[in-house]
């Protein structure tokens, strides 16, 4: 009876090994799907009205989502069953982002847009302070003799 028992236990192991590989290779198998078809998550006129300053500013906001969706994929395949995670939790919105990225381009080149040069407050530099007075060593002001100010 004991024979039994350990002579059985291999097969159910050996299939569901096999559950496990057929289940990773259609997870790979949808990925690649996916990717080649971006373009069914997007709108193909949604772009065709915009203009180019609409445009770069829709532009810059599709990389940067797509930017902070890989960032999050990348997070999730850290854990346990990361991948999977990844996949399920935040492949579709990448893969509509990337499709929108797509279509946005096309419009950017069908309208002959360039990239206006970026500016101080674009640029992210922080703001030159004013010079102070010629008078201010960074002392305070005399005081009054009526009292204190406040």
């Amino acid at each position: 009876m004991i024979a039994r028992i350990c002579f059985s236990q291999p097969l159910p192991r050996a299939a569901s090994a096999m559950a496990l590989l057929a289940l990773g290779m259609a997870l790979n198998g949808c990925a690649n799907m996916s990717d080649s078809m971006s373009l069914a998550f997007a709108d193909p006129a949604k772009y065709d009205l915009y203009d180019c300053k609409q445009l770069e500013t829709e532009r810059k906001s599709l990389a940067t989502r797509a930017k902070d969706l890989q960032a999050l994929m990348a997070k999730a395949e850290t854990g346990a069953a990361g991948t999977v995670v990844a996949e399920l939790a935040y492949r579709n919105d990448y893969v509509a982002v990337r499709g929108q990225t797509k279509l946005a381009e096309e419009a950017w080149q069908r309208n002959k847009c360039h990239d206006t040069a970026p500016t101080a407050a674009t640029t992210g530099a922080p703001p030159v302070a004013p010079a102070p007075p010629a008078n201010a060593r960074g002392t305070r002001p005399p005081m009054r003799s009526g009292g204190a100010v406040y």
